[in-house]
C-alpha cells in the first residue's frame, strides 16, 4: 500500500516490502487496541501522572530493567527527588545510592546533566517539542518519543525492542532488529498506524502487549486481542518473527576480590575511577589477571584456586603498590560470584585477608569502612553480591562451629 505522510508519499511494498494496512483497517486495529487496554492495562505507578519528569524518570530507570524490579526504585527516586531542581542539585553520592543496584549508572548521571540543561535552558520546566526533548542527555529516539506522546499528546512513535518484535508478527517484517538501521523500518510504520487521539496509550498499550501476550518465549498468538490483524498468525508463521541475529559474547574477564580486615574489624574498600565502568562507586579491592600478573585463575565455570606461596606473594606486592598495605591472605576462596554487563562477563573470586593498621596510611581512593556505615556508601551489584556470599558463608561458619 502507498501512503502519504509529511508531504511524502511512501510504497511500503516497494520501499520495505510490506503489506501495509488501508485506513480502515489501520482505524480498526487502533479502536480493537486501545478497548483491549482500558480493560486490561496495568497498573503503574508513573502512569498516574501526566507529569513529564515522572514519566522521564520511569523510562530511563525501564531501560533493560523489569516493570517489578523499577516500582520501588521508583518511588523511592521520586521522594528523594521531588522535582528536576531537587535532581539537578543532588549530591553525586546520594544520587547513586537511591539508584543503587539498578546498574547502568550511567543513566542516573545522564539524567542528572539532563536536568541542569532543563534548569539552564529551559527555565526548570520541561520542554515540550520532541525536538527539544532529543537534546536533553541521555535522551533518544524511544524515551523521546515516550515522553512527547504520554506526556504532551505528540503522535511520537516510541520504537524500543518489544514493540519492534509485536510490529515484526503483526506484518512479517524481516528487518533484523538487532541492527539499529533497522529501527527506522519499524517507526515509519508506527507514525502511520498510531492513533493521533490517543498516541501515549497507544503506545503504552503497544508496550502492554509485548509485555504481556506478544512476549519473547511462550508466545500464544491466539490469545491476542488482536490476533485478526496479525498476519504472522494468519500465515503461521509467527514463530520466525521477530527476525534477530546473535550479539557477541561478553567477553570474560576474572578477578581476585581481596575481603581485608584490620586490627579494629574495619573493611577496607576502594572507590572506582571517576570515568569507566561502575564509576565513583565502592568495591573490596579487585585485582584482575591482567593487572596482577597472578597467573591461578582457572578457567570459566572451575571452583576458585587455592593459593599457594607463589600466588600470595604476587597478591601482596600487588596490595603493596596499589593500597600501601601487605595483608596476610587466606589460600582459600570463600566462593565465586558473576556479574555480567553488557559487553563483559566478572567472574570473581573473594578471598579474606587481615592486616594491622598500625602507621600505614592508605592510598586516598581507599577507606577503612565499618560495616555499620556500608549504607553511606554506594555498593555496585558485583560488590553487594560479594557482600552476600560472606554473609552466607559467615552463617555456615558459625553453624558448623569453625573460627572465623
Amino acid at each position: 500500500m502507498t501512503k502519504q505522510t509529511e508531504g511524502q508519499t511512501i510504497d511500503f511494498k516497494e520501499t520495505y516490502g510490506i503489506d501495509m494496512w488501508d485506513q480502515e483497517t489501520i482505524e480498526s486495529f487502533r479502536k480493537t487496541l486501545l478497548d483491549w487496554y482500558d480493560q486490561e492495562k496495568r497498573d503503574l505507578p508513573w502512569r498516574r501522572t501526566n507529569d513529564p519528569y515522572g514519566i522521564w524518570v520511569s523510562e530511563i530507570m525501564l531501560q533493560q530493567t523489569r516493570v517489578d524490579t523499577v516500582i520501588p526504585y521508583y518511588h523511592r527516586f521520586m521522594k528523594a527527588f521531588p522535582t528536576i531542581k531537587d535532581l539537578a542539585e543532588a549530591p553525586e553520592d546520594k544520587l547513586l545510592k537511591v539508584w543503587e543496584g539498578l546498574g547502568y549508572y550511567s543513566r542516573v548521571r545522564n539524567m542528572q546533566h539532563a536536568a541542569n540543561q532543563i534548569m539552564i535552558d529551559y527555565g526548570g520546566v520541561f520542554p515540550s517539542e520532541t525536538a527539544e526533548i532529543r537534546k536533553l542527555k541521555g535522551i533518544g529516539p524511544y524515551t523521546s518519543g515516550a515522553i512527547a506522546s504520554i506526556a504532551f499528546g505528540h503522535p511520537e512513535p516510541a520504537v524500543d525492542g518489544n514493540l519492534m518484535r509485536v510490529l515484526s508478527r503483526l506484518f512479517e517484517i524481516d528487518a533484523d532488529i538487532a541492527k539499529p538501521s533497522s529501527r527506522k523500518i519499524f517507526e515509519v510504520v508506527m507514525r502511520h498506524i498510531i492513533d493521533p487521539e490517543r498516541p501515549g496509550d497507544f503506545n503504552q498499550a503497544m508496550m502492554d502487549l509485548g509485555a504481556t501476550i506478544c512476549t519473547p518465549a511462550n508466545y500464544h498468538p491466539e490469545q491476542s486481542p488482536v490476533k485478526a490483524f496479525n498476519r504472522s498468525y494468519h500465515n503461521g508463521t509467527w514463530m520466525h518473527y521477530p527476525v534477530k541475529s546473535k550479539k557477541k559474547k561478553a567477553k570474560p574477564v576474572n578477578y581476585a576480590a581481596l575481603m581485608i580486615q584490620n586490627d579494629k574489624g574495619e573493611w577496607l574498600l576502594e572507590k572506582r575511577p571517576q570515568t569507566g565502568l561502575l564509576a565513583n562507586m565502592w568495591t573490596f579491592p579487585l585485582v584482575s589477571d591482567e593487572e596482577s600478573g597472578w597467573k591461578a585463575f582457572p578457567a570459566p565455570k572451575a571452583a576458585a584456586p587455592l593459593l599457594d606461596e607463589e600466588d600470595i606473594r604476587e597478591l601482596q606486592q600487588h596490595t603493596s603498590k596499589t593500597y600501601h598495605i601487605v595483608p596476610e591472605l587466606e589460600n582459600e576462596a570463600i566462593g565465586t560470584v558473576t556479574h555480567i554487563f553488557s559487553h563483559l562477563k566478572w567472574t570473581i573470586h573473594v578471598y579474606q585477608g587481615t592486616v594491622l593498621q598500625g602507621e600505614t596510611e592508605l592510598t586516598e581512593h581507599c577507606r577503612w569502612v565499618n560495616e555499620a556505615d556500608f549504607d553511606s556508601f554506594t555498593f555496585p551489584v558485583p560488590q553487594q553480591k560479594m557482600w552476600q556470599l560472606y554473609k552466607e558463608w559467615q552463617t555456615s561458619a558459625v553453624q558448623l562451629g569453625l573460627d572465623i
